[in-house]
C-alpha cells in the first residue's frame, strides 16, 4: 500500500480545468462553428476591464446562438478565475427550464443551479457557483440576501433590454428590477449585457454602458435571419403568405392544412431516409389568454374533424388538405400526402404557451415538438429567448393599433435560426402591411448596428411614424437628441477630394454613382446602406443625391463640435448642403464631410419621415 498523500493539498488541486477548451470541443463535435463563439469570448475578455462601470454589452441576431456562446464564455470566465456567476433571465419558468437544461448538458463545474435552491443558505465567499435567476423582485431580493458575503460576482442578463433598464430614468426614480440588478452587480461586480436589440441599453444608458465596449456576437454560417425572411430585394427563399385583409378562421384553417401537407411532404418525401421528424406551427394572434383559449379551441376542433374519419367538418377539411397537397407539391402524390395526414392525425399536440399553461400535462420542454403536429399558441413569451426547435410554419397576425416597438417585433422573429434543410418549405403567414412594418424594424434595426461595427461612438437609432425605437419612458432625455437628423460612418483615409468629387458628378442621382464611390471609399461606407438605399429607389426612383465633399476645417472643437473626430450634436447636413434646387425630389441625401487633415466620413440623410434618435452622452 502506498504512502497516504496529503488530502489537503490533493483536495486544493482537485479542480476542474480546461473548460472553455472542452465547451468549444463539445460544439465542434456537435458540426457546428466555434470561431463566432471564440470571437466573442475573446473581445468580451478584452473589453470587460476596461468598461465604464463595469458594464459592457453582447449583441447579436435573434435565435443566433447566444445561449452557446455565453455557455463558453462562461466556462472561460472560471477558467479565468472567477468564482461567482450568475445568469438572468425574464420571469419565465420555460425560459429558466430552457436555459438550465442546456447549461446542465454541457457538463459545466460547478452545476450551474436555480437560485431559488439557495432558499435563505448563504453561498460563502471563495465558494464557485453559477446561478440562474427570474427577473422578479422576489427571486432577485431573496438571491442578494444569500450572497450578502459571496464576493465579487458577474451578472450575465440575458435580454437585458428587458426589465432591467429603469423605465423612471425621465422620473429621477428607479424600477425595481433595475435597482435589484444593481444591487446585485455590487460595487464589485462586473455586469455583461446580451441581447438581440440593445437600443434600448444605449438610450437608456442602464449601467452607464457604452458602445465603445460594445461586443459583437456574428452568426454562424447556418444561420437564417434578417437577409432571408426580410432581404432588401428579390425573392423570399421560404413561402410566404401575405393576407391582404383581416384574418379569418378560414386563413388558419388554411395555414393549418398547409403545415400539415408540408409534414407529410417531409416525413414522406423530401427526408424520409432520415426518419420521421417532429415540426412545430407557431400560432401568434393576440397576447391575450382569451383570445388563446379560443384559438387552441379552434384548432383543437380541426384536428377532432381529422381524428373523426367522417363527418361535414372532415370531408371539408380533407378537400382543403388534398387541395393544398396538389398546390404545394404538385410532382408528389398528393393521395399519398392527404393519407399521411389523416392516419396521423392523432400524432399531434395543442400547446398553450403563456403563464396558464399546465406544465404537467405540456411537460418541462414545451417548445421541442414530441408529434410529428405540433402546435404551440403563443403568449408574450413568444417575444423574448424560447427557442423553437423543428419551427416549420408561423402563422402571425398579431398586430397593434399605433406603433410598433422595434425591439419587441425584432425579438419576435422566431422563425430566425439555422433553418437551412428546409427553409424553402418554411411558411410565414402574415398581413401584408404587418409584413411592411416587420421588414422596416429590421433595416432600421441593421443600418444603426452596421455604424456600430467600425465606428467607436454611440450609434444613431432609425424609426418612424409606425416604428418606435424603444419604450419611450426609457429614454433618458437629459442625454438623447430626437433631433439627431443624420447617420455617419466610419471614418476613412481623403487624400485628394477631386478625386471623390469627380466620381460624384459625373451622375449624382444614380446608384451607379453611389456604388462607385463605395469601392473608392472602401470601409467608409457599409454595403447595407446602398442595399437599403437601393430598393428605396426601386419605389421611388430619382429620389437619391450624392453631393460633393466638404470641408469642416473651419469649424473649431468644442463641446458640440469635434473636428478630429468629424461630428457635431447638430449634425453636418443643413439646408444650404441639401442643396434643394438642384435636387428637388431627393429623399436620399448622401454627402463626404472631410476634417482637412486627411480624413473623411459618409453621412446619410432621410428626408421622408424617418427620425433619427442618438445618445450624446
Amino acid at each position: 500500500m502506498g504512502k497516504k498523500p496529503n488530502l489537503k493539498q490533493l483536495a486544493a488541486k482537485a479542480v476542474v480545468t480546461d473548460q472553455y477548451k472542452k465547451q468549444l470541443n463539445r460544439v465542434k463535435s456537435s458540426g457546428a462553428e466555434t470561431n463566432c463563439i471564440e470571437d466573442a469570448v475573446k473581445d468580451v475578455l478584452r473589453n470587460l476591464p476596461a468598461a465604464a462601470s463595469n458594464a459592457l454589452v453582447i449583441y447579436g441576431d435573434p435565435q443566433s446562438g447566444k445561449t452557446e456562446m455565453m455557455i463558453c464564455l462562461t466556462a472561460r470566465l472560471l477558467d479565468e478565475g472567477s468564482k461567482l456567476i450568475i445568469h438572468l433571465l425574464n420571469d419565465s419558468i420555460d425560459l429558466l427550464t430552457q436555459s438550465l437544461d442546456r447549461f446542465r448538458d454541457a457538463g459545466l463545474a460547478p452545476a450551474p443551479r436555480d437560485a431559488s435552491e439557495l432558499a435563505d443558505s448563504p453561498i460563502p465567499t471563495g465558494q464557485r457557483a453559477i446561478l440562474f435567476c427570474k427577473k422578479n423582485t422576489h427571486d432577485l431580493s431573496k438571491l442578494i440576501n444569500a450572497l450578502s458575503a459571496a464576493g465579487p460576482r458577474i451578472v450575465i442578463d440575458d435580454e437585458a433590454d428587458f426589465a432591467t433598464p429603469n423605465s423612471k430614468v425621465n422620473k429621477q426614480q428607479q424600477t425595481k428590477i433595475n435597482e435589484l440588478v444593481g444591487n446585485l452587480i455590487g460595487t464589485n461586480g462586473k455586469y455583461i449585457g446580451v441581447t438581440a436589440t440593445p437600443a434600448r441599453l444605449n438610450l437608456n444608458n442602464t449601467f452607464n454602458n457604452k458602445t465603445e465596449t460594445w461586443v459583437q456576437f456574428r452568426a454562424h454560417s447556418a444561420y437564417t435571419g434578417q437577409d432571408h425572411f426580410f432581404p432588401q430585394s428579390g425573392q423570399v427563399p421560404y413561402r410566404l403568405e401575405k393576407l391582404t385583409k383581416p384574418a379569418t378562421q378560414e386563413d388558419a384553417q388554411q395555414a393549418l392544412a398547409r403545415f400539415l401537407v408540408t409534414v407529410a411532404y417531409l416525413n414522406t418525401t423530401a427526408t424520409a431516409k432520415a426518419g420521421e421528424k417532429n415540426y412545430t406551427l407557431l400560432v401568434h394572434t393576440s397576447g391575450k389568454k382569451d383570445d388563446h383559449a379560443a384559438d387552441r379551441k379552434a384548432i383543437e376542433a380541426l384536428m377532432n374533424a381529422l381524428m373523426a374519419g367522417s363527418g361535414n367538418a372532415f370531408d371539408a377539411l380533407l378537400e382543403t388538405i388534398y387541395a393544398e397537397a396538389r398546390t404545394l407539391y404538385p410532382r408528389a402524390d398528393a393521395s399519398t400526402l392527404t393519407s399521411y395526414v389523416v392516419a396521423n392525425a392523432s400524432r399531434s399536440a395543442v400547446i398553450v404557451l403563456n403563464s396558464n399553461r399546465v406544465r404537467a400535462a405540456t411537460g418541462a420542454t414545451p417548445t421541442t415538438p414530441k408529434c410529428p403536429f405540433t402546435v404551440i399558441i403563443g403568449g408574450n413569451i413568444v417575444s423574448r429567448g424560447v427557442t423553437f426547435p423543428n419551427l416549420l410554419a408561423m402563422y402571425f397576425t398579431r398586430d397593434v393599433a399605433n406603433k410598433l416597438q422595434q425591439d419587441t417585433y425584432i425579438q419576435r422573429a422566431r422563425m430566425f435560426g439555422a433553418r437551412g434543410p428546409y427553409l424553402k418549405h418554411f411558411e410565414l403567414t402574415i398581413p401584408a402591411a404587418l409584413y411592411d412594418d416587420w421588414h422596416r424594424c429590421f433595416v432600421f434595426h441593421r443600418l444603426a448596428l452596421e455604424a456600430i461595427k467600425n465606428n467607436q461612438e454611440s450609434p444613431v437609432w432609425v424609426g418612424d411614424p409606425r416604428i418606435s425605437i424603444a419604450s419611450p419612458s426609457s429614454i433618458d432625455r437629459q442625454t438623447v437628441n430626437f433631433d439627431k437628423g443624420e447617420m455617419s460612418f466610419q471614418i476613412f483615409d481623403f487624400p485628394d477630394a477631386q478625386k471623390f468629387d469627380d466620381i460624384v458628378s459625373a451622375d449624382p442621382t444614380s446608384i451607379a454613382t453611389l456604388k462607385k464611390l463605395a469601392t473608392a471609399i472602401e470601409e467608409g461606407m457599409p454595403p447595407y446602406l446602398i442595399k437599403y438605399i437601393d430598393a428605396a429607389l426601386k419605389k421611388d426612383p430619382g429620389t437619391l443625391a450624392i453631393h460633393t465633399a466638404s470641408s469642416i476645417a473651419k469649424y473649431t472643437s468644442g463641446p458640440d463640435v469635434d473636428v478630429d473626430a468629424i461630428s457635431r450634436t447638430k449634425g453636418f447636413i443643413g439646408n444650404p448642403q441639401l442643396e434643394p434646387t438642384k435636387f428637388p425630389n431627393a429623399i436620399h441625401h448622401v454627402k463626404i464631410f472631410h476634417n482637412g487633415k486627411g480624413k473623411a466620413r459618409v453621412f446619410y440623410k432621410n428626408r421622408r419621415r424617418v427620425h433619427f434618435v442618438k445618445n450624446m452622452k
